[in-house]
């Protein structure tokens, strides 16, 4: 597609914008400089953040200049985001720790030697920081209509509940200098956000229209949910972050293998890179067979070669082809074999003087059968495997030699059912 608006759209990353014909000619006609924020209420970002992340790339493949501000001031502050209650405020250095981190999390999707185009990464205290509370009153806040500020969906919901801090009630006019300021140093000239932020966004464009006497515009993505309603990555439980330590390869990979039929056309259009006919192709062929899994598997390799490099695909391929018998699982290594653990069915065992139990024993503490007699009619039925070879006798124990990376023990109980085993004491 050679009109960047015309790909965002069919990609459903255009939840609302201002003038969408303005937005269409400008970035149509030249190169426009345009900014997403990052704040550091966490210590790292998430696949929510992604697909920002993402639709700032696709922006700048398509020859414009993306600045990514990590919220250094307004992390500082937190965003009234409809919650019951105010969010609590994280220590100066945390949150100094965190900048850093996010800015080097958001480095890794930008082009940085791309001329004219090249990304920029700044944090919002460099202005603010400075800047006397006065100043602020009398420059910035004097904008404002308190009214306006009001109508804000995430306002009026925490004023019909327990109420709302002046400090979380100022986010939006911190906000919305940023864009100033922005606009001011590098003629920014356009704020993407997500759709639960367009209070924030048109801040901005109304702010540099009074200031500055010039237009602006913003653009809101739509939140990316799961069937249930819930956001992808939500931070309160089950998030998939971005840094391997928080979330390992595998089980980035799993996430994207693991989704419904339902989630992988929209999934594609949001966070591949496949042109659009491909996707469509892909989509009809996951659907003509689904057992393949087919949309699943391109996503996953897709998005943890981009998020964690090729070489931890690989591993994170050949893992999950390993525990269902295709492949050796001696070869995985021991933070893969942590994050299968977290995955899949598991249970901690301690070693006895005399040895550990049996295989037929260890099928029953993890649940991959109901009973230790229904483990012992699997081996029976030569169904039961230990790190993917099979047990032919019931009395079978697993001995020293048999402990992955010195703790780990790989069950399989027929072609599906997986589990691991960590030992918790050497024997």
């Amino acid at each position: 597609m050679g009109d960047i608006i015309d790909e965002l759209s069919w990609r459903g990353l255009i939840a609302v914008s201002t003038d969408i014909g303005e937005l269409r000619d400008a970035l149509r006609d030249g190169r426009v400089t345009y900014y997403a924020g990052f704040d550091p209420t966490a210590p790292g970002l998430h696949i929510g953040h992604l697909a920002l992340l993402l639709a700032m790339r696709r922006l700048q493949l398509a020859g414009h200049r993306p600045v990514g501000v990590v919220g250094g001031a307004t992390g500082l502050i937190g965003d009234p985001s409809g919650r019951s209650a105010e969010r609590v405020l994280n220590p100066r250095e945390t949150v100094a720790q965190w900048v850093e981190r996010i800015r080097g999390e958001v480095s890794r999707f930008l082009d940085f030697d791309a001329g004219d185009c090249s990304a920029l990464i700044v944090s919002n205290l460099d202005w603010t920081g400075p800047m006397h509370v006065l100043d602020f009153l009398r420059d910035i806040g004097k904008h404002f209509s308190v009214n306006r500020m009001l109508d804000r969906e995430s306002v009026k919901g925490r004023l019909e509940g327990g109420g709302i801090s002046y400090t979380e009630f100022s986010y939006q006019l911190l906000q919305a200098m940023d864009f100033l300021e922005l606009y001011r140093r590098y003629g920014c000239a356009l704020q993407l956000g997500g759709s639960d932020q367009w209070g924030n966004l048109v801040a901005g464009v109304d702010l540099i229209r009074r200031v500055e006497g010039a237009s602006a515009h913003a653009l809101a993505m739509p939140l990316i949910t799961k069937p249930d309603g819930t956001k992808y990555g939500k931070t309160e439980g089950g998030a998939i972050w971005l840094s391997a330590d928080l979330t390992p390869p595998y089980a980035f990979y799993q996430f994207w293998l693991n989704v419904s039929d339902a989630e992988v056309p929209g999934l594609l259009k949001v966070f591949s890179f496949r042109p659009p006919e491909r996707i469509t192709e892909l989509v009809r062929e996951s659907t003509e067979r689904p057992a393949a899994r087919l949309g699943q598997r391109a996503l996953a390799e897709e998005m943890t070669t981009l998020v964690h490099g090729e070489q931890e695909c690989r591993r994170a391929v050949a893992a999950s082809q390993a525990l269902f018998g295709h492949g050796s699982v001696a070869a995985l290594d021991e933070r893969t074999l942590a994050a299968v653990f977290d995955e899949v069915p598991s249970a901690r065992v301690f070693a006895a003087p005399d040895g550990l139990p049996t295989v037929a024993d260890l099928l029953a503490e993890v649940k991959l059968v109901s009973s230790k007699s229904a483990a012992r009619r699997v081996i029976a039925g030569g169904g039961a495997y230990l790190n993917n070879h099979r047990v032919t006798a019931e009395d079978t124990a697993p001995g020293p030699g048999d402990l992955l990376c010195g703790r780990y023990l790989i069950l399989r109980a027929g072609r599906r059912r997986v589990g691991v085993v960590e030992v918790v004491c050497s024997i």
